[in-house]
């Protein structure tokens, strides 16, 4: 019942993302946080025991359980982060087989680096993504008792052992868009731990090694992910008053990423400048470049006056005499929105004409 509710609860949460408008969120960039909760199905485990007093092989059946993540990652920008993880799980012992009984509960906790990738331009409102991790596992037997099988007292077990483990992730997230940076998560981790643990086990005053393998989790979780430093989306352009406004003499023309072509919004804003200023008088129309700070400053300069030489040619083409025209880049100085190094900031990326 409780694995049913935890994917009801995913359904509902991925339904109501389709529902919702598609969101201008740019890909995880920087250091990033998340946590998760969730319904946890731990596999049958096979115990072997040899003791003094007798053998048995049985096989350890497990109830559904209680697994928790926490991560602080980092995000390159292009869809590929990585993270560091640590978890808990929790599952009580519910049944055996071989004519043994057995009850208890088995605890894991550890540490994994995780590898994911987020599928971020798919023109989808939530963003669904894969990954995979290795790492290191604490199994945690307390309280166990197995008893029967041709076992003629029963073995009990309080102990710890660990193991390599390995993992693989698929989710999706829903940017919210009223707190930029901040993501809902729905996901299945499959984890399983690469070794055998041999347990210290005691049976009456003896002392015996009770050995476990498999070890196989798999994971349902509802979370969060909060992505730091992320700049909220440009405020919406300003409505056009009635009756129309004289020609205004300095004009915007935005750009894409690391980009200097020019797009159809940009196309109608230089053809509205190049058409205003026949109804101006100037005596020299200015093209001035600007970039964000994402790239070294060199490499923005040069940007800078691609982009308004872009602008440039584009006047020219719309009927704009190319001797009144001057250019000039500044690559990633005077910013429109003041920012630190290294940030991809929309309304940098700009061009300005200013008729004279």
């Amino acid at each position: 019942m409780k694995l049913r509710t935890a994917l009801l609860a995913a359904t509902a949460m991925a339904a109501s993302a389709i529902a919702q408008p598609a969101l201008a969120q740019p890909p995880v960039t920087g250091i990033y946080v998340g946590a998760g909760l969730g319904y946890n199905i731990l596999q049958n485990e096979k115990a072997k025991a040899n003791t003094t007093l007798g053998n048995t092989d049985t096989t350890v059946k497990f109830g559904g359980g209680f697994v928790g993540v926490g991560s602080v990652g980092y995000g390159f920008g292009n869809g590929l982060r990585v993270e560091l993880q640590g978890d808990y799980y929790s599952n009580n012992i519910n049944d055996s087989t071989a004519g043994t009984l057995a009850s208890g509960k088995e605890q894991k906790y550890g540490l994994m680096v995780n590898a994911l990738y987020d599928f971020y331009n798919l023109g989808l409102p939530i963003v669904p993504y894969l990954g995979a991790g290795v790492g290191y596992q604490w199994a945690d037997w307390q309280n166990v008792t197995i008893s029967g099988g041709g076992i003629p007292s029963p073995i009990h077990v309080n102990s710890t052992q660990g193991s390599f483990a390995y993992q693989g992730i698929a989710g999706v997230a829903l940017p919210i868009a009223a707190m930029p940076g901040l993501a809902l998560t729905a996901e299945y981790r499959f984890m399983g731990l690469a070794d055998a643990r041999k347990y210290t086990a005691t049976e009456g005053a003896v002392s015996s090694k009770l050995k476990v393998e498999n070890g196989y989790n798999n994971s349902f979780l509802i979370g969060a992910r909060y992505n730091f430093g992320v700049a909220p989306p440009p405020p919406p352009p300003a409505p056009v008053a009635a009756p129309a406004p004289a020609p205004a003499r300095t004009y915007l023309v935005f750009f894409d990423w690391d980009k200097y072509n020019l797009t159809d919004r940009a196309k109608q804003i230089i053809a509205d400048a190049a058409q205003n200023s026949t109804k101006v008088k100037y005596t020299a129309i200015q093209v001035n470049g600007y970039t964000d700070t994402s790239g070294t400053p060199a490499y923005n300069l040069g940007l800078s006056i691609r982009r308004a030489n872009a602008v440039k040619a584009q006047l020219i083409t719309d009927g704009v005499p190319a001797n009144v025209i001057s250019i000039k880049g500044y690559g990633e100085t005077h910013l429109l929105v003041p920012t630190g190094p290294g940030v991809r900031e929309p309304q940098n990326r700009r061009v300005e004409i200013i008729i004279e």
